[in-house]
């Protein structure tokens, strides 16, 4: 439960010189992991700097409902997805297409983006590390 949590520690480094001066502090380690098996919502952009290359496109999951009464509901959530890594980059300009079903492997990361009337707005997107393209049953 949270209340039995304690209160993390700050770690800080002495200036006076001891036996542990040169012991590294520890650092707690975190995940932050996303899976999504799910439909292309559009063929994949081009965006960010000649620095630093995006690529960026609308993954579909859904989930399925069903009431009492015996009906049925999807409910259809849409991921923002965004690549960095040149190679996967490439593959995913040269491969993906709307309609296509992907698995994604990455994170959750969090930003601001500045629109053209200036005003800033957090945006929210998975950071793809890697992708499982399935063939598509269509062509």
């Amino acid at each position: 439960m949270l209340r039995n949590l304690k209160p993390l520690r700050l770690i800080r480094q002495s200036s006076s010189t001891s036996t542990n001066e040169h012991e590294t502090p520890k650092i707690e380690k975190t995940i932050n992991s996303v899976q999504l098996l799910g439909r292309v919502g559009g063929d994949p952009q081009r965006k960010g700097s000649e620095e630093h290359p995006m690529v960026t496109f609308s993954l579909a999951t859904h989930t399925n409902y069903r009431y009492e009464s015996g009906q049925f509901l999807q409910r259809t959530e849409w991921h923002r997805v965004i690549c960095f890594k040149p190679g996967l980059r490439e593959t995913i300009m040269n491969f993906l297409k709307k309609g296509q079903r992907v698995h994604v492997s990455g994170r959750i990361t969090y930003g601001e983006i500045t629109g053209e009337d200036g005003k800033t707005k957090t945006t929210t997107a998975i950071t793809a590390d890697d992708i499982i393209f399935f063939q598509s049953t269509t062509q």
